[in-house]
């Protein structure tokens, strides 16, 4: 175990070929093949600072420029201020998931061309486009509700989806146009969505109330309705609903949440890795069974509290990548501090790298790496998948959380953020 640092924090049926997603490496739409010349580069949102740092993708990571995602802040500030709802969901936000700070970016993809990026702004409630190289946004659309969350990207990276957590919605747009394409409806708090391989089905996961303090098992039922929602990508109809609560009552896993967060599927999309909400580890599913076959418990921290009110929405761990062989996944260890590499053949893990919040796991464009952002450091940092130990670290911005592959034209330095 490394020594850890002391801290206190207030975060299938699927055998169908409907429910399959595409690996880590996979999930950045394809440039453009005939747009100029690109660069592959890792796009890192610091969520309580507004911006968003923008990352050599292999070797040094290091940092190219930073964007502002926020340039429309005082607008945005006026409409809320005017507005007594607004105000209220703004301020609950602020409070609850936010930590005593303003969420302005969850999640980002660029455009296939590399001129513009996508981001989804959970305390303004709205996903924009931003021109990469004047900074300035392109478009706005307002999600249903009050609160917008993770996105994906189509595999063509011609259409992006979100989730409008607090409308139990997801929007679909046109990521040059931002014109909405179709929406479906989704469990209680939508949160990460994934295409198909084949671009044709969007997979959703709703996970349910994670601000409330109602967190012993016993009252596990007042979460809401979390449920896997599986799409039609072209009319936007419900094709299926998966209950990850039967798969694991069935495997005598009645006191496992079923609020399925990060997730990772293995090459051949047979298995399906996952974590749950207030879990210090990660369950295997079998696609073609439709079980769950393996449960991995990693260490606890001494120093992390068990109090599960004080974990971070109610997420104790938060961030699962896979290397692209398949041979390795990567576990971001939340609340108690460290992240770790499993083998998955044999679940064994790997050195425990102390990181601090960390708060995803994505995989490096060269394959070779886990990178984990340190919500709790302010900074990046390389896992080697073949070691399993830290190889670097890379200062960004406040809070960094959501980490996406995407692309850059070739001499792209980056708007100057205020």
């Amino acid at each position: 175990m490394p020594a850890f640092r002391p801290r206190h924090l207030c975060s299938v049926a699927a055998a169908l070929a409907l429910t399959a997603t595409v690996p880590a490496t996979a999930a950045t739409a394809a440039p453009d093949p005939s747009s100029a010349a690109l660069r592959e580069v890792l796009f890192v949102g610091n969520n309580w600072d507004g911006t968003a740092d923008v990352l050599a993708s292999t070797g040094d990571f290091a940092r190219i420029g930073r964007i502002d995602v926020v340039p429309d802040k005082a607008e945005r500030m006026a409409e809320i201020n005017a507005d007594p709802i607004r105000w209220i969901y703004f301020m609950a936000i602020r409070n609850s998931v936010g930590e005593g700070h303003d969420q302005f970016v969850d999640d980002m993809y660029s455009t296939p061309d590399g001129t513009s990026v996508v981001v989804s702004r959970p305390s303004f409630a709205d996903v924009v486009s931003l021109d990469l190289a004047t900074g300035r946004i392109n478009w706005r659309f307002p999600v249903a509700g009050h609160r917008a969350d993770h996105m994906a990207v189509s595999p063509d990276g011609t259409r992006v989806a979100v989730s409008a957590s607090t409308a139990n919605t997801v929007h679909v747009l046109d990521i040059v146009t931002g014109r909405q394409l179709g929406s479906f409806a989704t469990g209680d708090k939508p949160h990460e969505n994934v295409f198909t391989k084949d671009g044709k089905y969007v997979w959703n996961m709703s996970i349910g109330e994670v601000n409330t303090a109602l967190d012993a098992p016993w009252l596990d039922w007042t979460k809401g309705d979390r449920r896997i929602t599986v799409a039609d990508a072209t009319t936007y109809r419900q094709v299926k609903v998966i209950d990850m609560r039967e798969r694991l009552d069935a495997a005598g896993l009645k006191e496992y949440s079923d609020a399925v967060r990060p997730a990772a599927f293995s090459p051949d999309e047979s298995k399906l890795y996952f974590q749950v909400s207030f879990f210090n580890g990660f369950l295997e599913y079998d696609v073609a069974a439709d079980r769950i076959t393996r449960v991995k418990t990693l260490p606890e921290n001494p120093d992390t509290s068990t109090d599960r009110t004080t974990w971070v929405n109610d997420s104790r761990h938060h961030g699962l990548s896979m290397k692209p062989d398949g041979s390795k996944l990567c576990v971001a260890g939340t609340m108690d501090d460290y992240t770790t590499v499993v083998d998955r053949a044999t679940l064994q893990q790997g050195p425990l790298v102390p990181t601090s919040k960390p708060y995803w796991a994505t995989v490096s464009g060269d394959g070779r790496s886990c990178v984990v952002s340190e919500s709790g450091a302010d900074q990046v940092t390389a896992i080697d998948f073949a070691t399993g130990r830290k190889t670097v670290s890379v200062p960004v911005g406040d809070h960094p959380q959501r980490v996406r592959l995407g692309h850059v034209t070739a001499d792209w330095s980056g708007p100057s953020a205020r």
